[in-house]
């Protein structure tokens, strides 16, 4: 039995299964509501070193939650009770009186002998007073940041009831260097900006990264000596490998949903089609056979179906098609032109660029064409991919060039059209794709 009463517009949910169990519950489906204002006290520790990661974990996981734009963290300074201990139970009053809807504390403690780290947590509902989550983690003495962004996502979880995402990676290019001499390498990061790393050394042109949706895997473009050429590379590893060689130029690359083929497009003899490959082993099949260009094609979830663009109507489209080549239909109507489609994760949008009178936009439409919705624009904006979670969309934006340089760099923003925030490079970046939850 649910009991719905709304708060302060957000959805208090009731729900009674088991052990009593209240959960406070944004409701992210349906108009913008107010952020839901959280107090987070930094997590407590025995010793300086263990204050010291517990302030680091709090602090991370203060951020993800404000950027998500669905949170509002309360000031520290403002809190009544100290929560030195993860097992006390909080005193409701004194959080209510600074309007908390609810709390997340926790408590670091390490082990000298292994090294290694242990994290505990409780969520609270503060109006209903009951706990929404508790959860204990180890990890080494590295894994601090790991474990802020995994209790990040419970408590995403736990109030909006929809996966999280910042447990994740993003790949991306990195760019340095004057327009006429740009250099481009392989980059990670965390999904917040940190930890980033470059994967290649510059010595030759990289595009177009893609992560695998079941693996920490990535497929890219490299010109090796001028040469286009796929390749597959493992995080894990390190491992990287050929794909093939193709007689004609390559584009877009992208993994089926089960991780098992690549699709992309290649031209011949000046037309561009799409063609699909088994990786394990090596068969490539062509999927269309038309004059023009057909490229940027992108699987459904489900693996049955294929969207790609096109210029077969004399103007670049978006087209929908079975993962054989058949039952071709175009889904998109708008004026303007519509390039680099990527199917939602959870199937129910796709993302796509669009351009009309020399403006760039980011936009989303449902796969039958339906419900086209505009959600960034900019002098140049381009390559959106997808949260693992289907709420976000990251992409990269150019500013007007300044003389030989140009500002490119990352962007996530809701698919409600808000909250639209850059993530932070050490250089400039382009063509981002989104890993899916790390384990």
């Amino acid at each position: 039995m649910r009991l719905k009463t709304a708060i302060a517009a957000l959805l208090l949910i009731l729900v009674s299964a088991g052990p009593a169990r209240a959960q406070l519950r944004i409701d992210i489906t349906g108009a913008r509501t107010a952020p839901m204002p959280i107090a987070i006290p930094s997590f407590a520790g025995g010793t300086a070193e263990e204050a010291r990661i517990g302030r680091e974990i709090t602090m991370v996981i203060r951020n993800n939650l404000a950027n998500s734009g669905l949170f509002r963290n309360l000031d520290e300074a403002a809190f009544i009770q100290s929560m030195r201990n993860v097992d006390v139970r909080p005193n409701f009053n004194d959080w209510k009186a600074i309007a908390a809807q609810a709390l997340a504390h926790g408590e670091v403690t390490q082990d000298p002998a292994t090294n290694g780290l242990r994290v505990s947590y409780r969520l609270w509902d503060v109006f209903a007073e009951t706990n929404l989550d508790s959860k204990a983690m180890t990890g080494g003495a590295d894994a601090w940041r790991n474990i802020a962004h995994i209790i990040s996502d419970r408590i995403y979880e736990r109030i909006t009831g929809e996966t999280g995402y910042f447990n994740t990676r993003i790949v991306y290019i990195a760019e340095t260097g004057p327009a006429t001499r740009l250099v481009k390498r392989l980059a990670i990061m965390d999904q917040d900006g940190a930890n980033q790393k470059m994967l290649t050394d510059g010595s030759y042109l990289v595009l177009t990264p893609r992560f695998s949706p079941n693996m920490q895997q990535v497929i890219y473009l490299s010109y090796i000596n001028n040469n286009p050429r796929v390749f597959l590379l493992d995080l894990a590893t390190g491992n990287q490998q050929a794909l093939g060689n193709f007689p004609g130029m390559t584009f877009a690359p992208r993994f089926s949903h089960d991780g098992r083929r690549v699709v992309f497009s290649m031209e011949r003899n000046g037309n561009t089609n799409i063609y699909d490959m088994d990786i394990a082993s090596r068969e490539v099949r062509r999927i269309t056979n038309r004059p023009g260009i057909d490229t940027s094609p992108s699987f459904s979830p489900d693996g049955r179906q294929i969207v790609f663009n096109s210029d077969r109507s004399g103007r670049q489209q978006l087209y929908v098609m079975n993962s054989d080549g058949g039952n071709v239909r175009r889904i998109s109507w708008g004026e303007g032109r519509y390039a680099t489609p990527v199917w939602s994760p959870r199937g129910d949008y796709i993302a796509f660029t669009k351009m009309l009178r020399g403006q760039f936009y980011i936009g989303i439409m449902h796969p039958d064409g339906s419900g086209e919705r505009l959600i960034s624009r900019g002098f140049f904006v381009e390559a959106p991919s997808w949260s693992p979670n289907g709420r976000l969309v990251i992409f990269y934006k150019k500013d007007r060039m300044q003389g030989m340089h140009q500002r490119t760099r990352l962007y996530t923003v809701d698919i409600t059209g808000y909250n639209e925030r850059e993530i932070p490079t050490t250089t400039n970046a382009s063509d981002p794709a989104w890993s899916p939850l790390l384990q």
